[in-house]
């Protein structure tokens, strides 16, 4: 019998992993498929170039203390400040550079759309104190002292967001709102409203969605926190993790994909795995798609009113289609400079055309021309990831339909030849650059990641299924009302996404159920955490 099982060997399942195994409990990780990750892993998936298979950049994790408290800079990651942060590369030559720093970014906008700058700089001043008060919210199972510290700021926060955002009636319309409507009103053009946007669509929301807003709002994340690329990639951080799991005397089982989570009387007993293997624990946290867990894998299934609740949870059908595009020099976008190439580089010309991508994603469709598209060039800041003189070009499309009429099979070469028009319109010989590409639709994502709907946030994050609401108000604790059974993972609070701050909020929950352990437990007085 081990201490704990931890479902899934994604980067909140290791962080979970980490905070229990340090405290002395024995921790396994099962992760389904032969390489741990998740969202956060980087293959070769064109011969001799690495590609993230999902997540590129990160923000959040670097706005909690995880890093931090894992000692993981000790044990290889490093990260690289991607700054500017994001460029909006328009089909007719503009380029608009949006950089940490808010003056240059807003002299970038003067020299290109001068109605912007001086409103660009106030939308930034009004969003910052909102961001602030949600990276309180994110910092979820931080330690008592750390909320202590951050708990006059937040308060400040608060009252600087209800003064700059036109008090209470006006800061609750605002955030009720789409993100189309608040960038609409904000700002006058689509030089600064559609590269916002393309990075607002990370969430997976429509620019239409009711209650979407904060997604927009959270431009000024990036001025605050900045944007960074681990070394290596994303897999820079999982290893990290792993190594730091391991170190602590935790154990990891790829290959262990979990059929069952034997809970026969009302408390957990043990997992099964797909190959008959059975491993007993008295505790059990899964680090997948919460409802997978609780109303499948769960033996017997989740029941009442949580199960119902958790049953209505949703997800939309727009995902993300990538094409990994391995070339010989970077795209020649007019009138670049070197450091376009650092963050993402939107595709974007018009806020109403992501609109559309998201509606026709919703019918089950394929976006229509001009397709919604960005790209990061992480080998422009990491020289490992291509071989000397080239380049990695992660293509990405965040209103892909992941049920498409028709299926994706006949239609995404086709779909991926659009989007490479894309780069190709604002990057004239980029086609004559490409030596190799390899194409992740939706489906495939899905199979390879067991991520119901292809989903990488398993839920949407919209603001009915956030924070203490996320999955559900009764879940959002981590606790479920099996003993000895925890959820965590992106579709648990307080947020999806690279944040880490999930997976250390469900150790925090395991730890005040059964108490911390002291290192050199007897197996015994592991039996009686049951």
């Amino acid at each position: 019998m081990v201490d704990v099982v931890v479902v899934g060997g994604g980067h909140n399942g290791l962080v979970c992993g980490c905070y229990l195994q340090r405290t002395g409990l024995d921790v396994v990780v099962c992760e389904q498929s032969g390489k741990l990750g998740g969202g956060a892993r980087t293959d070769e998936t064109v011969p001799g170039y690495l590609f993230d298979t999902h997540s590129v950049a990160h923000n959040i994790i670097n706005m909690t203390d995880i890093p931090q408290e894992l000692g993981l800079a000790a044990v290889g990651l490093e990260y690289v400040e991607m700054d500017p942060f994001a460029v909006g590369v328009f089909a007719d030559g503009a380029i608009v550079r949006f950089h940490r720093d808010v003056e240059r970014t807003v002299e970038s906008i003067r020299a290109v759309e001068p109605a912007d700058a001086d409103r660009y700089r106030r939308f930034v001043h009004d969003a910052r104190p909102l961001v602030r008060s949600a990276v309180a919210g994110i910092e979820a199972g931080a330690s008592w002292r750390r909320r202590v510290r951050r708990g006059p700021g937040r308060v400040v926060a608060g009252v600087q967001a209800l003064a700059r955002n036109g008090g209470p009636q006006a800061l609750v319309h605002q955030l009720v709102s789409p993100y189309a409507a608040v960038l609409t009103e904000r700002l006058t053009s689509d030089r600064t409203r559609a590269p916002i946007a393309a990075f607002a669509a990370h969430s997976s929301a429509s620019p239409a969605a009711p209650g979407s807003a904060f997604y927009g709002l959270w431009q000024a994340a990036y001025h605050l926190y900045g944007q960074w690329h681990a070394r290596g990639g994303s897999q820079g951080l999982t290893d990290a993790l792993e190594r730091r799991f391991r170190r602590l005397g935790g154990t990891v089982r790829t290959g262990a994909a979990v059929a069952r989570i034997d809970a026969p009387d009302g408390r957990v007993r043990a997992v099964g795995l797909e190959s008959g293997e059975r491993i007993a624990a008295p505790v059990v946290v899964t680090a997948v798609d919460p409802r997978t867990a609780l109303l499948d894998l769960l033996d017997p299934p989740l029941a009442g009113r949580a199960a119902e609740e958790l049953r209505a949870a949703h997800r939309g059908n727009a995902v993300q289609m990538l094409v990994h595009v391995a070339v010989d020099r970077l795209p020649a976008y007019r009138g670049a400079r070197a450091g376009d190439y650092n963050g993402l580089q939107s595709y974007v010309d018009r806020l109403d055309d992501m609109t559309a991508g998201f509606a026709a994603a919703d019918a089950r469709r394929l976006p229509p021309d001009p397709v919604p598209t960005y790209a990061f060039t992480p080998s422009a800041l990491d020289g490992s990831l291509a071989p000397a003189g080239h380049h990695t070009v992660y293509l990405a499309c965040p209103s892909a339909p992941y049920e498409l009429d028709g299926g994706w099979d006949d239609q995404a070469e086709s779909f991926a030849e659009r989007m490479i028009d894309q780069v190709e319109c604002r990057a004239p010989g980029f086609r004559a650059s490409i030596r190799g590409r390899a194409l992740r639709t939706p489906p495939m994502m899905a199979r390879e990641l067991r991520w119901p709907g292809a989903h990488p946030m398993h839920l949407d994050i919209s603001i009915d299924q956030l924070a203490w609401m996320r999955p559900t108000r009764a879940l959002a604790g981590h606790a479920t009302p099996v003993r000895g059974l925890f959820i965590t993972g992106a579709g648990t609070a307080p947020v999806g996404g690279v944040a880490g701050s999930p997976g250390r909020a469900a150790a925090r929950a395991v730890l005040d159920r059964h108490g911390t352990p002291r290192r050199g437990r007897s197996a015994t007085e592991r039996r009686a955490l049951s």
